[in-house]
């Protein structure tokens, strides 16, 4: 399990910026080259790496899957989460949406109010649209940041919300009468308590089964209610003055 473990974070630590040797790997991962073998062969049966005449090279796909592997082999979890790039964080947040059968939109861009907006992934599954701000926080919690960090994602969502009639065309909304948009903050570590404001703030760890629990979930949520037909916006258990 030690060995699996050390390669494992060996391939997520070499491949982060490209191809690189086999040899490289079982080097940086300071396991015994017998073992190491032994362990590259398991993992490259599993499909978790590609190689190439002595040259290992990782999609963003199966560098998640040594993520999660490495992670159920007791890996730290802060420790692991760091060897991964941004995209990748965000991707996580993608995959597991997919898994839940949403449609994905990832680094949205859009202008509300002469100002531009990005919300880094959407989750769209009629009638629900998830709102993700991927916070990729390596060194613990503090409940400023946290607040602060809830505070920003309502007024995206918000801003979005409002933009819905100019946008729904572009997101795929056509035939939809009303959406419920929920903002959510994605973090890599857990946090001391699920909900700021209402708003959840939930760790890689935890998303697929956040996602599953959403629909019902809903009215212990804030949560925005917008319907398609440029009638006025419906807040739900949101009163800036609350927050």
């Amino acid at each position: 399990m030690i060995v699996e473990k050390n390669i494992l974070l060996s391939l997520l630590k070499c491949t982060k910026t490209g191809p690189v040797s086999r040899q490289l790997v079982v080097k940086v991962s300071r396991t015994p080259v017998q073992a190491a073998e032994k362990a590259l062969s398991k993992f490259a049966e599993m499909s978790l790496f590609n190689e190439y005449r002595g040259i290992v090279e990782a999609s963003s796909s199966q560098r998640m899957k040594m993520s999660i592997h490495v992670i159920h082999l007791g890996a730290d979890f802060q420790h692991v989460c760091s060897l991964l790039s941004w995209a990748e964080f965000e991707g996580i947040a993608a995959q597991a949406l997919d898994a839940s059968n949403y449609r994905v939109i990832r680094n949205l861009h859009f202008r509300h109010k002469a100002k531009r907006w990005e919300i880094d992934v959407l989750g769209i599954k009629k009638p629900l649209i998830l709102s993700v701000d991927c916070k990729h926080w390596k060194h613990g919690w503090r409940n400023a940041a946290n607040l602060k960090a809830v505070e920003a994602q309502i007024e995206r969502t918000e801003a979005l919300a409002e933009s819905l009639p100019n946008y729904s065309k572009r997101i795929k909304l056509e035939g939809w009468y009303a959406v419920t948009l929920i903002p959510l903050v994605l973090s890599l570590l857990p946090g001391p308590q699920k909900l700021y404001n209402r708003v959840p703030v939930v760790s890689i760890l935890q998303l697929q089964d956040f996602i599953n629990e959403v629909p019902l979930q809903i009215d212990s949520l804030l949560h925005i209610r917008r319907k398609l037909d440029h009638q006025p916006l419906e807040l739900t258990d949101f009163r800036r003055n609350e927050l």
